[in-house]
């Protein structure tokens, strides 16, 4: 058995910004972590049929697992697919992320779908994972500094 989550958020930002944040590795490593973990990006290639491995390191403990996947449906300031499954045995299976962004009036409205999951992971940690992550994701996108 695996699990699914639904996280639903507004941004004040335009959805082309938002997207970028998916698709470039820095920024990507700067908000996709839970607090307390940081990211290291090994391979990074945005594209239908390209592929992403990373590692998060927890910062207290030093333990990391690492994990990566394959695009599959890109479409700019709309819609991200990609999978991701882990490295580790104990974490088996493959998880699919679907990231539909959708312009509203005061900026954007996000809605991801990850499915997959496996049942060693706790359905409620991996939804406070990503409501932390959506949080740093809206200190990166939302200001808008233009110098």
């Amino acid at each position: 058995m695996t699990s699914t989550v639904k996280l639903h958020r507004v941004f004040t930002a335009k959805p082309d910004k938002i997207y970028r944040a998916f698709v470039e590795p820095d920024a990507l490593a700067s908000w996709l972590p839970p607090n307390g973990f940081t990211c290291t990006v090994h391979e990074f290639n945005p594209t239908v049929g390209g592929g992403h491995r990373m590692s998060f390191r927890n910062f207290t403990t030093g333990a990391s697992h690492s994990f990566g996947g394959t695009y599959q449906e890109l479409v700019p300031g709309e819609r991200l697919v990609y999978t991701d499954s882990f490295d580790d045995p104990g974490l088996p299976g493959e998880m699919t992320v679907t990231v539909s962004l959708t312009a509203v009036s005061v900026g954007t409205d996000v809605t991801i779908v990850q499915q997959g999951i496996p049942d060693i992971i706790p359905r409620e940690a991996c939804y406070l994972g990503w409501q932390e992550s959506l949080r740093k994701l809206a200190k990166l996108v939302e200001p808008e500094i233009t110098e």
